[in-house]
């Protein structure tokens, strides 16, 4: 709609009026420029002029309200509350206002003040992960339990990168960690491997275990390497039967049963299928020189889709010890160490074997013979006697250093299809 103005004083009231709320916002854009400018000074002064500039302004109480309750040279908790006090006056609303305004009263002992406060931050914004948690945290310092556990869930359930901590506060004050399992956390398996993981590293492994128990029940589908924490902190708490059981149960939540290979192999994926490697139970890959080169080739396989592959390429004596794997083993068995090997044009007296290194140092392994020249895919295997008692062996490709004048290896072999089984005591041999 066009407005006609038909006369220069009507004209003239409107461009009257337009200059006054120019200058009614210009001013009040300097205000607020001003307030802002002494607020970012971060200092007593600032955050009271800022006050003095825009007293309206809630922000400007609150933000002086923290400095005088975290501040070291200027603390004044009283004088904090009464800035908090004055910010939810104008903005009643304001969630952080009042957390802090519970934390402020809390630390001054007035426990009562403290928890209005933080039943208002939760009327403000009842789903707020933040304010679960604050209020949880204090509920238990209170020693009321039941709703601070509940407060601590809700905080989880809406944020659930908090369940790891939320776990180990409560552990403080209630050492059943399925009484916590039962009421603090979603029952949801990335929540309970996140809180899995910490209890390991944290060497809580009782704990960690109940929480695998929970974990296993629920038939998740979970990457393998999800295990691996666990699994170790058991090894390196030498319980070795717990790990491998665990390692186990974890391989058939990653739907990767099919890769442990013949029956009763200690070996895991002893056929290289998967991509898992590293620490527990799957194979370790190293590189100690750079004239061994070590990968995967689906072209040359003895069985399934790919054997390991390692190229030396003439450059030097490598001792080669850069495959290996941990398997268990069981006191008074004899095992079997197998597997399949292929050569070309690999070089020197020295070739590629398998070796069986005992845990315990001092006692007999086993080494398979050697595979060197140009071979074809042929079984190669050795008797281990076994040890007298339960303990983890090490399986490695090994290549060693030659004492030849021509000793620059060079070439590549392939393994596939290694096994450790155990031999039945009635066929062992001596």
């Amino acid at each position: 709609m066009i407005v006609s103005l038909s006369s220069a004083a009507a004209r003239g009231a409107v461009v009257g009026v337009a200059l006054a709320i120019a200058a009614y916002l210009s001013y009040f854009s300097v205000q607020t420029a001003r307030a802002t400018y002494y607020t970012e000074t971060e200092t007593l002064h600032g955050f009271e002029r800022a006050t003095q500039i825009e007293p309206g302004n809630p922000r400007n109480w609150y933000l002086l309200g923290r400095y005088l309750q975290y501040s070291f040279e200027d603390a004044n908790p009283q004088r904090a509350i009464s800035s908090y006090i004055k910010s939810l006056e104008i903005d009643p609303h304001a969630t952080s206002t009042w957390l802090e305004l519970a934390a402020t009263y809390e630390s001054e002992g007035n426990d009562v003040a403290a928890r209005k406060a933080f039943i208002s931050a939760k009327q403000t914004y009842p789903l707020s992960a933040e304010v679960s948690w604050r209020y949880g945290n204090f509920l238990l310092r209170q020693g009321e339990l039941e709703p601070a556990f509940a407060e601590m869930r809700r905080s989880v359930e809406a944020d659930p990168g908090r369940a790891a901590e939320a776990v180990s506060r409560c552990l403080r004050v209630e050492p059943d960690a399925n009484v916590i399992l039962d009421r603090v956390l979603p029952a949801k398996s990335d929540v309970y491997i996140a809180v899995m993981e910490d209890l390991a590293q944290d060497r809580q492994i009782e704990n960690a275990l109940k929480v695998w128990t929970r974990i296993v029940a629920m038939h998740p589908r979970i990457p393998l390497h999800d295990a691996f924490q666990v699994v170790m902190e058991l090894r390196g708490t030498g319980q070795a039967s717990e790990a491998h059981k665990v390692w186990e149960q974890a391989v058939e939540l990653a739907g990767l049963s099919e890769l442990e290979g013949p029956k009763n192999s200690m070996v895991w994926d002893g056929g290289f299928e998967s991509d898992v490697t590293g620490e527990a139970y799957a194979w370790r890959f190293a590189r100690t020189s750079r004239s061994a080169q070590i990968g995967f080739d689906t072209q040359e396989k003895y069985s399934g889709k790919r054997s390991l592959r390692v190229s030396f390429d003439g450059s030097s004596d490598v001792a080669f010890y850069d495959v290996c794997q941990t398997v268990p083993t069981e006191a008074g068995t004899a095992y079997e160490l197998s597997g399949w090997m292929k050569s070309k044009d690999l070089t020197t007296d020295q070739g590629v074997r398998i070796e069986l290194r005992p845990g315990i140092p001092g006692q007999t392994g086993a080494t398979t013979a050697d595979v060197r020249g140009t071979q074809p895919w042929t079984r190669f295997a050795a008797v281990w006697p076994g040890a007298k008692e339960n303990q983890e062996a090490q399986i490695c490709l090994r290549r060693d250093a030659s004492d030849q004048e021509d000793n620059k290896i060079r070439g590549t072999a392939w393994v596939d299809d290694v096994a450790l089984t155990p031999i039945p005591k009635s066929g062992a041999k001596k």
